[in-house]
């Protein structure tokens, strides 16, 4: 099996409802797709979503190189070699995640085309199916409110809220939250590194009420001994997202036991084969796994739910990013019904962009 050739699609999508988080604003995603054709006339696809403020990424560069270095690597290549490709390309893509991830991505779809079989299969298929949360955006609280309802109508359990600005106004949205959604909703609280430790201890005792299940990423990502203060001192389980990039910080991460569970976003990480060496070494660690999105399309979702569901660590899901994308060429890549998520049966990851 050979590449004859790659092709790629840089696109702005605009959000449906844009939304804001503790360090920035969001109204749009920016994406680059990636096809990779082999002589057998079986195309893989993947996508990047590079985010300078999470990933370091700079989009034009990142497409620059996949349509120049990446691509003249890959042609001629044996694409069912996958470790082989990936470590070639390891330099080049050091500071290019998402890249890095696209092509891995790619590289598994051509896999599971050419063994007829979805990649949740190909791994393991520990589940069929698995249940996302959703997430509330930074809001007035009247307009959190409205949203929840809305939400909760349409058959989401699980609700993220984004905070991180105010511990007195996130407490209150909680706490108000909770009313509305009644005991048997699942409530998540994401600060994106905007509280201090004190902070952090503030808002679980002022939102007690609420019951949150799972407190993420609570203080700044280069601090992770803050991020083990406020493990050490609080009942709720502390997730760790902007603090976990790399293996070595999974690892840092594990040994010192700074954090109880784990966001793993597989554009973030360096795409599937890089997330399952993370999700390895928080299992050994006996800490649990989320897989989350960034703004990503259905496409990037579809990978993450299939490392979701192969992957018996991975408890938790955060993939809801393709449902504010408008315009998304890989739309349909994943099923939802009543918040959960339920993979294609194609093969590979089920879905054909249509921008080539």
């Amino acid at each position: 099996m050979q590449i004859r050739r790659t092709a790629t699609a840089g696109l702005t999508l605009p959000l449906k409802h844009p939304y804001s988080i503790a360090y920035q604003n969001i109204s749009e995603a920016k994406v680059i797709f990636l096809r990779i054709e082999t002589r057998d006339g079986i195309n893989g696809f993947g996508c990047a979503s590079p985010e300078e403020a999470i990933t370091g990424e700079n989009f034009d560069a990142a497409r620059e190189l996949l349509e120049g270095e990446i691509r003249e690597h890959l042609k001629g290549q044996d694409p069912l070699r996958r470790g082989m490709i990936l470590a070639r390309l390891a330099e080049s893509t050091a500071r290019f995640p998402s890249v890095r991830g696209a092509v891995d991505m790619a590289l598994l779809d051509i896999l599971g085309k050419k063994a007829r079989l979805p990649v949740w299969q190909l791994f393991g298929g520990f589940r069929r199916s698995i249940e996302t949360s959703i997430t509330l955006g930074i809001a007035p609280l009247d307009e959190t409110l409205r949203m929840a309802r809305e939400l909760l109508k349409q058959g989401f359990r699980i609700l993220k809220l984004k905070g991180g600005l105010l511990v007195e106004e996130d407490a209150e949205k909680l706490n108000r939250l909770r009313e509305i959604a009644g005991p048997k909703a699942v409530l998540r609280f994401d600060a994106n590194q905007g509280y201090s430790v004190a902070e952090a201890l503030r808002l679980l005792e002022l939102a007690a009420p609420a019951e949150i299940e799972i407190l993420e990423q609570p203080t700044p990502r280069n601090s992770p001994t803050l991020l083990g203060h406020v493990t050490q001192l609080l009942a709720v389980p502390v997730m760790a997202d902007e603090s976990i990039q790399t293996l070595h910080e999974a690892f840092h991460l594990a040994r010192e036991e700074l954090v109880d569970m784990v966001n793993i976003k597989l554009t973030k990480v360096g795409g599937f084969t890089a997330a399952r060496r993370i999700d390895a070494v928080a299992q050994a660690a006996g800490i649990e796994s989320m897989v989350g999105c960034m703004d990503e399309p259905a496409l990037g979702v579809a990978a993450g739910l299939h490392f979701a569901l192969s992957h018996e660590n991975v408890r938790y899901a955060d993939l809801d990013s393709f449902l504010d994308l408008e315009d998304d060429p890989s739309s349909g890549a994943v099923r939802l019904k009543k918040g959960m998520l339920i993979p294609r049966s194609a093969p590979g990851f089920g879905s054909s962009p249509g921008v080539f």
